[in-house]
């Protein structure tokens, strides 16, 4: 990717974004929500039909045989329509879980960490594996700040359960769906802003109000120019930097469309909580902020000495 997608990877993008605005738009999120149901089992399938999890699979295996910049591009899309599941865990697992690629089979893994504990694992209750370990192991259920990322607390996480080799590409694709889910927000917000009206007037047109949009879109664009940057490069350190930078514009971003929303945002109705209560999660999902800038510092360390 040269500074600006190929005309091939802006396809691809909107074919995405087409796939899911029409199998899952707004109502099906919110039926999500009301049923408490994360993975539909049918569009898991219709993904791994449209090459999502087998994106980066060669050719000769059955894959796409694409690399990590198309698949940033696609996991972005997933954010901003705010699709639940453990889709970067099954992504990964293409080409090793039987199934995964297919989107026959649902893969978790051992991601979490930071403060919410490494022996935590979302969706384990909907997953046929877990990447990197020998089976499903029992959990207790506990519960999620996300209403469509049930989480299980596992008493002794099996050792095999090894995904230090997935993490750096975990950590880029997270940040892809966290600059989805940053971007969606900005359009939340200025949708809302140019619509409600006070004193007479959209409150888009007060000063405060525009330094809050333009903020947001400041922080969601440079963070999605760290993950572009990252997913050419694949350098360790420029995925910490771009996990960090999309954290911050998910997470601050969903805030400040909450402020704009006033409180109307703060209702169940509203989508803009729920792209908050998943960006926390997000955060804290293959490298956590914590252990983002232990890895750049330590980089920085070794280049001075």
């Amino acid at each position: 990717m040269h500074f600006q997608p190929t005309e091939e990877q802006r396809d691809l993008r909107a074919g995405v974004r087409e796939l899911l605005a029409g199998r899952y738009g707004r109502e099906a999120l919110r039926a999500s929500v009301d049923t408490g149901v994360a993975v539909d089992r049918g569009l898991w399938r219709e993904l791994g039909e449209a090459g999502f999890f087998a994106l980066r699979l060669p050719e000769s295996a059955g894959g796409v045989g694409l690399g990590l910049p198309e698949a940033a591009l696609v996991f972005e899309e997933a954010g901003r329509a705010l699709l639940p599941g453990p889709l970067v865990a099954t992504h990964l697992a293409a080409g090793v879980v039987p199934g995964a690629a297919a989107g026959t089979a649902v893969v978790t893994a051992f991601d979490l960490g930071g403060g919410l504990g490494g022996g935590l694992v979302a969706h384990l209750g909907e997953a046929d594996a877990v990447l990197g370990a020998s089976g499903v192991p029992a959990g207790s259920p506990v519960r999620s700040v996300d209403p469509l990322t049930p989480l299980h607390r596992v008493a002794s996480p099996p050792g095999a359960a090894d995904v230090s080799e997935y993490r750096s590409a975990g950590a880029l694709l997270t940040a892809a769906l966290q600059v989805g889910s940053a971007l969606r927000t900005v359009e939340l917000a200025v949708r809302y802003a140019g619509e409600r009206e006070q004193f007479g007037q959209p409150i888009g047109a007060f000063q405060a109000v525009k330094h809050l949009c333009a903020q947001m879109l400041v922080r969601a664009e440079v963070a999605r120019t760290a993950v572009y940057a990252a997913a050419v490069t694949g350098d360790p350190g420029e995925v910490a930097a771009a996990k960090l930078l999309a954290d911050r514009a998910a997470v601050q971003g969903a805030r400040d469309c909450l402020q704009v929303h006033g409180g109307m945002g703060f209702t169940w109705e509203a989508d803009v909580h729920l792209h908050l209560k998943r960006a926390w999660v997000r955060a804290e999902q293959w490298r956590t902020a914590g252990e983002a800038e232990e890895l750049l510092a330590a980089e920085l360390l070794d280049s001075a000495v």
